[in-house]
Order: structure tokens, then C-alpha cells, then sequence
């Protein structure tokens, strides 16, 4: 686990009232540095002094990601940063976001089936970290960007899902300890998601959310089009830039 590099001023970290800096409650927010994770994180930023957590898992855009992470940290001026490797998950496979010998098929919005671009349980390994993390640190709340309404249809983005996952934390944590899995974004359309981004003003134009492109989105993977939807519906340009082959 490491920290990545920044020079930024907190902005979240302090309130002011009257004269005085008062300390705001701490919150983890798990950053992948995409779209949906860069709003929630302005969310949290509202009420709460985050803490950032990003897990690299094997992923084919874990660097670019990991550079949309520290970016969108440094405009925040986060402070306190987790940053995990959980790189089995590459080795066990079982998905072509992990597995470069298996295509990413094109997007199919309409679809029933889970698709292929699912990383088998991924999201248990990522809050498992982030709740050890809460226990340690004494944090009570951890912020997520899953939505379940408006997306690819992974059965660990569901709200039925983070109910259950929230009464394993009462159960495998010490008796004292209170800490909530929170979902800001799981009932909402991907165009309301960039409304209140835009209504926040979070930094999307420093999210990468592509699962092929390095340089240039690719705007062909289920992410991108999902993504491109959004802004489509919002009315809003898109400020990443997209291969225009």
C-alpha cells in the first residue's frame, strides 16, 4: 500500500464559523477515478472531511486511473490517502477488464445477462479494505459510487447488496465499532449523476472512466457509451477527450 504524491491545499479538511476553524467528521470515499466516483466524492466533500481510498486490481487502465485518482485528490487538496494493490485478482481472473486475453465486448445496453467486463466479487475486496481502513482510523461512514439503475448491471452495485454487506460490518467488526457502507448514487441516472456533478462543480474533466483507452477514451466500451449517455442527457459536452477514429 502506498500514498501517491501531491501539493494541494485542503480545502475540505476545516469549516469556518465565525473567526474559528472547526473540524469536520472524516469519511472514506473510494476514488477509482472515474466519473460516478469523482461526484460522490463532491458529495462527501459537502458535509464530511474525506479520506481517499483506490484500489489497483490488475485492471487494463489502473495506471490512468490511478492518475485521474491523485488528480481529482490534488484539486480537493485530500490529505489523508490509501492507495491498495490487490493485484491477485488479475491472476485469478474471470473477466475481461483483468484479462487481456479476452476481448471487452461491445457495449449492449438492452442486455439481460451479466457482462463480461465483471470482476467476480471485486467490490467485497475493495469495501473489505475500506472498512478495515474506517475501523482503524475510526471513521462511521464509507462513501461509494455504485449505481445500480443506470449501469452495467453487476450484481455488487446493488442496493440489496450494500444492505447486506452493511449487517456483515455490525457482525465482523469490535461491538463498538460503527461504520455504514452510504450509496449517494444508486437509484440515479447517469445525466442526473453529471448534473450534480456540474451542480457541484466536481472536476470531471479529471475522471477517466474508458476501460481501453490510455491517452484518448475509446468511446466503444460499455463505460464509455454509459458515460457518453450522461453528458448526452444532460445536455453537456463531455470535457475528457475521445479517440475519433
Amino acid at each position: 500500500m502506498s500514498v501517491c504524491n501531491y501539493h494541494s491545499i485542503n480545502i475540505f479538511g476545516v469549516l469556518m464559523h465565525g473567526g474559528s476553524k472547526l473540524k469536520r467528521e472524516e469519511a472514506i470515499v473510494l476514488v477509482s477515478g472515474g466519473m460516478d466516483s469523482c461526484v460522490t466524492a463532491a458529495i462527501v466533500g459537502k458535509n464530511y472531511s474525506p479520506a481517499f481510498l483506490h484500489v489497483r486490481y490488475g485492471q487494463r487502465t489502473q495506471d490512468r486511473e490511478f492518475k485521474a485518482f491523485c488528480d481529482i485528490a490534488d484539486f480537493y487538496g485530500v490529505e489523508k490517502r490509501l492507495v491498495a494493490d490487490i493485484s491477485y485478482l488479475k491472476k485469478i481472473g474471470g473477466s475481461s477488464l483483468i484479462d487481456t486475453t479476452r476481448k471487452i465486448a461491445p457495449p449492449d445496453l438492452m442486455k439481460q445477462e451479466i457482462p463480461g467486463t465483471y470482476v467476480p466479487f471485486r467490490n467485497t475486496h475493495l469495501i473489505a479494505i475500506a472498512v478495515s481502513w474506517a475501523e482503524t482510523i475510526e471513521v462511521s461512514k464509507i462513501f461509494i459510487g455504485a449505481v445500480e439503475e443506470d449501469s452495467s448491471g453487476y450484481p455488487d452495485c446493488r442496493a440489496i447488496y450494500f444492505d447486506a454487506f452493511n449487517e456483515l460490518i455490525k457482525l465482523g467488526t469490535k461491538p463498538e465499532t460503527r461504520i455504514e457502507i452510504a450509496t449517494p448514487l444508486i437509484g440515479m441516472k447517469k445525466g442526473e449523476i453529471v448534473k450534480k456533478g456540474m451542480e457541484l462543480n466536481a472536476p470531471l474533466h479529471l475522471s477517466w472512466s474508458c476501460y481501453q483507452g490510455i491517452e484518448f477514451a475509446c468511446g466503444l466500451c460499455e463505460s464509455c457509451v454509459l458515460r457518453l449517455k450522461g453528458f448526452l442527457e444532460a445536455g453537456i459536452d463531455d470535457p475528457i477527450c475521445y479517440n475519433k477514429k
